[in-house]
């Protein structure tokens, strides 16, 4: 007997994770872009905070599902999440909280993107040979480093970010312990500047992020990256020596 076709072609069905995602993403830039405001979470401040001291396993629970939801579909409002945790849990666990969330939102689009195209992308990059292939040998040989380097200063969308090393055919344990690590000295300051967020609300003014690329901040998130670049160019020098 010849075997029914499947509902869906197999092409359809590598698209649909990402496909999901973008559709998410497009939607909740409309529907969500004055709910995850500055504004929304100075409205809503008592509230929250009401929650928060009421019900403490589900706050916490909650708020890393709910970071972690809108980094896994691109929403709106990663900043202001990032903000929140800071204001309702303080520096400590906040930061916690903040980086646990946004990992496993990362995770989740780095699985969708690997379970959809970036396998078939990976192997025909691979099969292709060229600069691109090269290109992507060398992110493999060097993933931890490379990945490290993105993290720590993010000249690299956080969304692209997470595509990339799915299309590169990074494993899953590097990228997750890369993006963990390396977005915590961002998270400490973000959530640093959350945890004062009591005084300015009381003031009715607006927190200034541009505090990260002041260079009391900016220069130590330049070092790690260094430090952390520092394997990939060591083995190139011993590459050309040899």
């Amino acid at each position: 007997m010849k075997k029914a076709d499947p509902p869906f072609p197999r092409s359809v069905l590598r698209h649909l994770p990402l496909g999901l995602i973008l559709a998410v993403m497009l939607f909740g830039a409309f529907a969500f872009r004055d709910l995850l405001t500055f504004d929304a979470l100075a409205q809503y401040r008592s509230a929250l905070l009401a929650f928060r001291d009421t019900h403490w396993l589900w706050a916490r629970l909650g708020f890393v599902a709910a970071y972690a939801v809108i980094v896994a579909l691109s929403l709106p409002g990663a900043t202001i999440a990032t903000l929140a945790g800071g204001f309702l849990f303080g520096l400590f666990p906040g930061v916690l909280y903040n980086v646990v969330g946004a990992t496993l939102g990362a995770i989740g689009v780095f699985l969708a993107a690997r379970a959809g195209l970036g396998a078939d992308v990976a192997a025909r990059v691979a099969a292709r040979g060229g600069a691109a292939a090269r290109l992507q040998g060398a992110l493999q040989q060097n993933q931890w480093s490379a990945l490290l380097t993105m993290r720590l200063v993010p000249v690299v969308p956080f969304f692209l970010a997470n595509l990339l090393p799915a299309f590169a055919g990074i494993r899953l344990l590097p990228f997750a312990l890369t993006t963990a690590l390396g977005i915590i000295p961002g998270g400490l300051v973000f959530t640093s500047i959350g945890s004062g967020l009591g005084e300015v609300f009381a003031r009715g003014e607006t927190p200034d992020l541009g505090i990260i690329f002041s260079l009391p901040v900016l220069l130590p998130l330049l070092g790690l990256a260094a430090l952390s670049a520092l394997p990939m160019v060591i083995r190139a020098l011993r590459r050309k020596e040899a």
